[in-house]
Order: structure tokens, then sequence, then C-alpha cells
């Protein structure tokens, strides 16, 4: 009995280890919050359009889950498997019974001084002038939209190691139906000018990328005080309305997490916001608002006293979203500023 029950154990375990990923939940879990259950789009682009899922490879798909898109929403997701991978493609085939587009590397070959110009002309109102691709989130509970559809970014290391030279031109060709992309063939360019806009579009690919501040690596801000806690508040207070910023309240650490009357004393908020600067902030995108209206925390320990806040370029960088890190930089200068004026 006890060799049976061992047996029959293993054979539970084998099955578990050899049972294929779920595509469907992987693709609900890591994508629908930005592509929508279905694929039919939200922040993200709609990948269940049949003329995007019928034109691309399963290899750009992966390719494209792997690498995300660099200073866009699309995050890369190197902590799948192999397996999970191809289970996430696997689902969004399901989305059409086409037969799938076979992956083709071979280069096109064309003038990239007449691509460009022919770019600045037919693609830049879309994707941009550098073809960074179209502005904002899509979010519109927050703004409307430009277009239905943000135009992706072209001049991104993402795009551009996903993407063949073959698939790009596919889509100048004949254009994603049921988008703002039209076919420039229809449109009068010969399939001459089509080369030349590709090749300059993978001309993007030589332009180095700029390195981000080490600084932004550091997930908080803290600055030592030469005062005691209550001076040290004070000083606060006068630095945010220095900073035309309007103090909302102020408040034990702990509020809320232990009863009324045992708070720790020694570990005070200051809750503040500029609602001007926070429209605007939220106009570029919503998620903002998880580190928004400001906030520095004031902690005696020891008898030393500090001062902190988070480092909103560390979140600039984990939000992905190149649009965010002006308003990032400010938002930093901005905390940097008040905490230094309240310890000189």
């Amino acid at each position: 009995m006890i060799k049976f029950a061992a047996l029959f154990l293993f054979l539970i375990a084998s099955g578990m280890a050899n049972a294929q990923p779920d595509g469907k939940a992987l693709f609900l879990k890591h994508c629908s919050a930005c592509h929508g259950n279905e694929g039919k789009g939200g922040v993200g682009v709609p990948l269940s359009l049949p003329s995007f899922i019928n034109s691309v490879s399963n290899e750009y798909l992966k390719r494209t889950i792997r690498v995300g898109r660099p200073g866009r929403i699309m995050p890369a997701f190197p902590q799948l498997s192999e397996a999970q991978v191809e289970a996430i493609v696997d689902y969004m085939r399901s989305w059409s019974d086409a037969r799938v587009v076979e992956y083709d590397p071979a280069p096109v070959s064309g003038d990239e001084k007449n691509g460009k110009e022919l770019f600045l002309k037919r693609c830049s109102q879309c994707h941009g002038v550098d073809g960074k691709g179209g502005k904002g989130t899509g979010v519109t509970f927050s703004r409307k939209r430009d277009l239905p559809i943000i135009a992706p970014a072209l001049n991104n290391a993402g795009f551009l190691a996903s993407a063949s030279d073959m698939m790009i031109k596919n889509t100048l060709l004949h254009g994603r139906e049921g988008s703002p992309m039209v076919s420039f063939l229809k449109a009068g360019l010969k399939e001459k000018d089509i080369n030349d806009v590709v090749a300059y579009i993978r001309s993007f690919q030589k332009l180095e990328v700029a390195s981000t501040n080490d600084e932004s690596d550091d997930a908080a801000i803290i600055v030592a005080s030469p005062y005691n806690l209550d001076e040290t508040v004070e000083n606060l207070k006068q630095a945010i309305e220095n900073e035309n910023f309007k103090l909302i309240r102020t408040d034990y650490l702990d509020h809320g997490l232990v009863e009324e009357g045992k708070n720790n004393k020694k570990q005070i908020v200051l809750h503040f916001c500029n609602f001007k600067f926070l429209f605007e902030a939220l106009s570029v995108d919503p998620r903002v608002g998880l580190f928004l209206p400001c906030r520095v925390t004031v902690v005696e320990h020891e008898g030393n006293v500090q001062m902190m806040t988070i480092n909103p370029m560390r979140l600039s960088k984990l939000f992905n979203n190149d649009n965010l890190n002006d308003a990032c930089k400010v938002m930093t200068k901005m905390y940097k500023d008040i905490l230094e004026e309240a310890s000189l």
C-alpha cells in the first residue's frame, strides 16, 4: 500500500511538472490590464484586431513580450519562461483562424535620405518627428486620445529588435484596417519609396540610447535634519509653502494602523499638493496618482532626525513612460529643494 501511494504521488507530481502553462490565464494576469481581457485594446494597442494579429509572426510577438518597449508603457517580461511566452502567443492565436505569418529576416534595402523625407511628410504626424511614437497613454478616463490608437514608437530599441524589415514593409504596403494606419501603396507611394521608408526606420537602430542618471536608482530621497523633530516639522511647513504647495494635513505615520492614542509620535508625515501640477501630471499618466499628493515623512530615532520621501525618478523608470520623465524630474527637484530649505 505504501509503495502504491508513493507511486501515485510520483505520477501526480510528474503530471504537474509536465502540465502546459495556461496561456489565457497568463494573458489575463500580465497583459489584460493594458490590452483588455480579449485583446481589444485600452492603454495598449488592440492585439486581437484582425489586421494586426493576422500580419505579425509568432517570433515578433515572442520578442515583444521578452524585450517590451523601453520608455513606453509596454514593459519587458524576462521573468516568464519560454513555455509561458509560447502559451501566451498560442492564446493570442486563438483570436483568429488565419494562417500564421512566417518570420522573414530578409533585409530591405533603400535610400535612407529619401526615406526620411517621406517619413517626415507621411508618418511623423502620428509617430512623431523623431519616430518615438504618439504621445500619451490612451487612458480615456484621464483625457481624450488624439487618435483612436496611440501610434507605436518606431524609434525604439524594443520595436527594432522585434520587427523584421519585411514586417515593417508589409505594414506600410497594406496598412492596418481598423486603425489610423493606412496603406501607403494605396496612398500613392511606390514600392521603392516604401523600401526607402523602411531603410530610414531601420537606421534608428544606429542611434545611441541615452544612459539614465544613476541617482534615479535610489528609491528614496533622505536628508538629515540638524533640528529636533518639532522644529523640523515646522521648517518643512514653511518650505512647502515657499514652493507654492498647499499643506493638506500633518499626521502620524501609523494613523489608522494602530489604536488612537497609541501612535508613534516620533514618526510624522506631511501631506501637501500643488493642484495645477497634480492635474498636469495626471494628464500625462494617471498612474502618477499612486504617489501624489506629495508626502514627506519625518522620523526621529535615537536623537537623530531624518526627512524622507520617495524618489519620483525611480518611479518614472518603473512606469516605463518617457512622457512622465519631465514631470518626475520637476517633482524630484521640488522635493530636494523643500528638504534642503528645511534643513538649513
